[in-house]
């Protein structure tokens, strides 16, 4: 399968853009101020990548931490054609009803391209450990997520309805408006093989694989290909299912990028999120690799 980039609609190893498989996307990870994140977005857009992220933090240490979906409404005012969403939102922390409706908003300020890619979230954000009453046991975290997506997709059908939860009740609630698309993409991390967690991200619209019980080794495209199959057998169907992965490319070596990416591509995975975490980043490091332009 072809690693594309979207380049005036022509691929680096010159194939179609309409044939193209893998998307690429770019996490605004160290900026110290909302106007640096802002130019983040416009330069993402500008160089052909095609999606801009922002991360979901409360209290994370002594670092300038934005709330995702004010950033990603001034994002969408800012952009025309990127997919927006933030990497990743911990919605157990979060009230149902409130993030259908700043989804909503955000999805028709951006004309319909947010995606929301979510997880139980990370306990070493203060926004969890450290305040109370927000719950940190994981079992009952992982309830309030699948009752929030429950919640979510039941109101972006913009008709009235009920939902009794163990830990949510609603009552003959109705969203308007409906989302632009008539739905909002779901991406769910998922731990492979793990079947609760992965049964969870089969319901939705897409996965952010990593491997259960371990943080340092990096998916392969073996495992790709495992999550590919096992998708496709339980959804059994033929809607669109994004396999999205993260990491760093070296921007200036197209070799290295070929070598690293194709196999991933080739094993089923649909999305790029170029993701620099590592110490030393900084707004020009950022924008340095951005103009680079997406993996090629």
């Amino acid at each position: 399968m072809p690693i594309c980039v979207p380049v005036d609609c022509q691929s680096y190893f010159q194939v179609p853009y309409e044939e193209c498989i893998v998307k690429y996307g770019f996490i605004a990870t160290f900026t110290q101020t909302m106007d640096e994140t802002l130019a983040l977005a416009e330069l993402t857009e500008r160089h052909g990548w095609d999606g801009f992220f922002t991360w979901d933090g409360i209290s994370v240490g002594p670092m300038p931490t934005w709330d995702p979906w004010v950033t990603l409404g001034a994002v969408a005012t800012r952009t025309s054609r990127v997919t927006l969403g933030a990497i990743v939102h911990p919605l157990s922390r979060r009230r149902p009803w409130k993030v259908v409706r700043e989804a909503l908003t955000v999805d028709h300020l951006s004309g319909g391209r947010l995606v929301i890619p979510v997880a139980m979230g990370a306990v070493d954000d203060g926004g969890l450990s450290r305040v109370h009453p927000e719950v940190t046991d994981l079992r009952e975290r992982a309830a309030r997520l699948d009752e929030t997506l429950e919640i979510m997709k039941l109101a972006w059908r913009g008709e009235s309805f009920s939902y009794e939860g163990v830990h949510y009740q609603m009552e003959d609630m109705v969203f308007q408006p409906t989302p632009v698309n008539g739905d909002i993409p779901i991406w769910v991390v998922g731990a492979w093989p793990s079947e609760r967690s992965m049964g969870r991200a089969a319901k939705y619209e897409g996965v952010l694989p990593s491997l259960r019980g371990n943080t340092e080794t990096q998916l392969g495209p073996e495992h790709i290909a495992e999550i590919k199959t096992w998708i496709a057998e339980r959804r059994g169907d033929n809607t669109p299912f994004e396999i999205v992965m993260e990491g760093t490319t070296p921007g200036d070596d197209p070799n290295a990028i070929r070598r690293q990416l194709q196999p991933l591509a080739d094993a089923g995975a649909t999305w790029w999120i170029e993701s620099m975490w590592e110490g030393g980043v900084d707004f020009d490091a950022l924008k340095r690799r951005i103009e680079q332009g997406p993996p090629r």
